[in-house]
């Protein structure tokens, strides 16, 4: 499939799609210029990952050369520094690149107070001054799980959310785990990460599958992948997302991320600070 672009019916927000890749982006200011700053930069991104993508799909480690593509090399900062010894490869962080790397040509071009790009879920955002970004957390049926606010000025340049019910496999039980960090790349990578790490290795009510059994060509191999999860007890629940909030507490110390929130079944494990909530009411969109 070719690129295409068009404005959606509010005239506010633009919709670029070039093969997987899919974002909605929305632009306060300068909103022309930064739209046809979109389009120019987002021509030329796909190609670029493709013509990488067999090293991009290597198991990460420290030896692990520089790409050469733009949003290569935002995926390989995204996956240095991640605290642990666990596999993962610079894939977890290729939706939250490609919406780094268009947010930045739009502000390189245009003045903006706001602006967002929008990748699947995951989501660059630019504040400038009094600017403030709302939006609900949900969960796979669309049953709101919590809310996200942010302002300008909080180090908060990327969100990205992770879990079972994703666009990709996960190798954990999570429902969901949304993560606030620098960037949309970091946030990627610790959202995978972490809702990974939200699990029970062994038990009964959870199914696995290998990953290249449901989808050949998946950069997860033959690792078995959470296809399915059962009836959990309270304590399991709670014994489950304690272990992906140790790996969250890591990316926190690290610095980074600034925030996360780990969802299971009806339980859920939020970070200290305060820019999540867990939904009391339905929050509106940004």
């Amino acid at each position: 499939m070719g690129l295409t672009a068009h404005l959606l019916p509010d005239g506010q927000r633009l919709h670029l799609q070039h093969g997987p890749i899919d974002l909605i982006i929305g632009a306060e200011g300068q909103r022309r210029v930064a739209f046809e700053a979109a389009v120019a930069r987002f021509e030329t991104i796909l190609d670029a990952l493709v013509a990488e993508l067999p090293a991009l799909r290597a198991e990460m480690s420290q030896a692990l050369a520089m790409p050469t593509g733009a949003v290569a090399r935002r995926m390989h900062r995204a996956a240095l520094g991640v605290p642990g010894d666990v596999f993962f490869t610079r894939m977890a962080a290729v939706a939250g690149a490609v919406a780094d790397e268009v947010l930045a040509a739009m502000v390189s071009q245009a003045e903006l107070a706001r602006a967002f790009v929008n990748n699947g879920g995951d989501i660059a955002l630019h504040l400038e001054g009094d600017a403030q970004f709302r939006l609900m957390m949900s969960d796979h049926t669309g049953r709101g799980l919590g809310r996200i606010v942010l302002r300008a000025g909080e180090g908060v340049g990327g969100i990205a959310t992770s879990g079972r019910h994703g666009r990709s496999h996960s190798l954990g039980i999570a429902d969901s785990v949304t993560v606030l960090a620098p960037c949309a790349a970091q946030a990627d990578v610790a959202a995978t990460l972490i809702a990974n790490s939200v699990d029970l290795p062994g038990h009964p009510a959870i199914r696995r599958r290998p990953a290249n059994a449901l989808m050949e060509d998946s950069d997860l191999g033959a690792r078995p992948v959470v296809a399915g999860c059962g009836p959990l007890t309270d304590a399991e629940c709670a014994r489950a997302l304690g272990a992906g909030r140790r790996v969250a507490d890591a990316f926190t110390a690290a610095g980074l991320i600034t925030d996360a929130a780990l969802f299971l079944h009806a339980h859920a494990d939020l970070t200290d600070g305060p820019r999540l909530s867990v939904a009391d009411k339905e929050p509106a969109h940004a």
